[in-house]
């Protein structure tokens, strides 16, 4: 298995729809889907009977939801085939709350696509609505949120991808590979140290760090040597620094390695971090259930 495998690679392209579906994310998803050549599938989630136990209203609320639900993907649809004609769309109505419903849809999705509320880390915890940050934490592909509309006027278009030597990070350097390859972009690897080792010599660490680079990202780059790749190696808080440089990206990658309960704790810090702050669509890869086969590096790995 190739880091670039993590979900399903022939399975759909699946949009989260919220009942008033943000256009950007829906445009986002349609692209892709189309860019690929998959279906892209339309889920909205209403509660169950069961779940919401009003048996006074006989089921009234129930039906409103899913009416609610219909009318929303209705509309998603229309957009997403308005945008991409000739696009297979398919919706479904999920009898679940949304985060475990589109989980279980990541099973056998390439990736699934959400828009972003932008809720504090309270509501993150508290809130139903909250689908972000637990979807992007156990979903078995890569979860795209997408806050706004992509960065498409940069030239020469880029997607940055973080690197910190871990499995997480081969499957985000995969995945970032063949994502800037479909976009005809440049991809930026990037390291980020909070801080420089006392007593080193700045350019010994800036050279170290770049070899790590170079050693991470060029087995990888092997099966996409159309793309150019440049390695960058920061020092600060990784979070701020992934957000600055990809400011004008058309995403920003990073691996999935959180192992905790919670869902914010099994996301990570830094790939949590970058939902709250990235300008651009942050994509999450998490490790296939395989592991990652990484190829081995060869001297095609180049930094500018």
């Amino acid at each position: 298995m190739t880091a670039t495998t993590s979900g399903h690679p022939g399975g759909p392209i699946v949009l989260g729809v919220d009942t008033a579906p943000g256009p950007m994310a829906t445009a986002w998803a349609a692209d892709e889907a189309d860019r690929r050549g998959l279906p892209l599938r339309l889920v909205h989630a209403v509660p169950s009977v069961a779940r919401e136990f009003r048996p006074f209203d006989q089921g009234r609320y129930h039906r409103a939801l899913r009416e609610r639900a219909e009318a929303a993907l209705g509309r998603a649809a229309a957009e997403a085939r308005a945008r991409r004609p000739g696009l297979v769309v398919i919706t479904t109505v999920a009898e679940d709350v949304a985060a475990p419903a589109l989980c279980r849809e990541s099973a056998h999705a390439s990736m699934v696509v959400l828009g972003t509320r932008r809720l504090s880390r309270a509501e993150e915890v508290l809130s139903l609505a909250s689908v972000t940050v637990p979807v992007s934490a156990q979903a078995q592909c890569p979860v795209v949120v997408v806050p706004g509309p992509e960065h498409v006027t940069q030239a020469p278009p880029y997607v940055v991808v973080g690197v910190d030597g871990s499995a997480a990070s081969v499957a985000a350097v995969g995945f970032a590979l063949d994502l800037a390859s479909r976009r005809q972009a440049e991809l930026l690897a990037v390291l980020v140290r909070r801080r420089a080792p006392s007593g080193r010599d700045p350019l010994a660490v800036e050279a170290e760090g770049r070899q790590r680079l170079v050693a991470a990202t060029a087995g990888p780059h092997t099966l996409h040597p159309e793309v150019r790749l440049s390695h960058e190696v920061l020092h600060g808080h990784p979070v701020e620094e992934l957000a600055r440089v990809s400011e004008h990206a058309l995403a920003v990658v990073v691996g999935r390695r959180g192992g905790g309960g919670f869902t914010g704790m099994r996301l990570g810090s830094v790939p949590h971090g970058l939902l709250h702050r990235a300008h651009c669509p942050v994509v999450t890869v998490p490790i296939p259930p395989g592991g990652v086969h990484r190829p081995p590096p060869t001297s095609s790995g180049r930094t500018p």
